[in-house]
């Protein structure tokens, strides 16, 4: 995936906003939470999303995925697909639309209804 492709299938979840920040990141939100980072590798395109903790544990150690720098080292449960052969851009698109789900659920009832979601 590239990072047009990963934009437009952020764009078309609900209720998401978009910001480039961090070194020209493209950062998606929902209701102002973070919930995947486009960006942040020299080599190639760079994904980033939050995980619960088992898939966390699974998915740390795989070639290509990695904790996710900084988000990682602050005990977040955040993984960064960085290189080959990493991951099918379906299982990336599945692990983001999860990513998106974890920070619904982290929302408060009132900001849900708010957002429609």
């Amino acid at each position: 995936m590239d990072y047009e492709e990963f934009n437009i299938f952020c764009q078309n979840l609900k209720a998401t906003t978009y910001a480039q920040q961090w070194g020209n990141s493209h950062v998606w939100k929902v209701g102002g939470k973070v919930f995947t980072i486009g960006g942040w590798a020299e080599s190639m395109p760079a994904f980033t999303f939050k995980t619960n903790e088992f898939m966390y544990d699974i998915l740390k150690d795989e070639p290509g995925l990695r904790p996710a720098p900084y988000m990682a080292s602050r005990g977040m449960k955040w993984i960064q697909h960085y290189d080959s052969p990493g991951l099918s851009d379906e299982k990336l698109k599945s692990f983001i639309e999860e990513s998106y789900s974890l920070v619904i659920e982290g929302l408060t009832k009132t900001k849900r209804k708010e957002l429609g979601i």
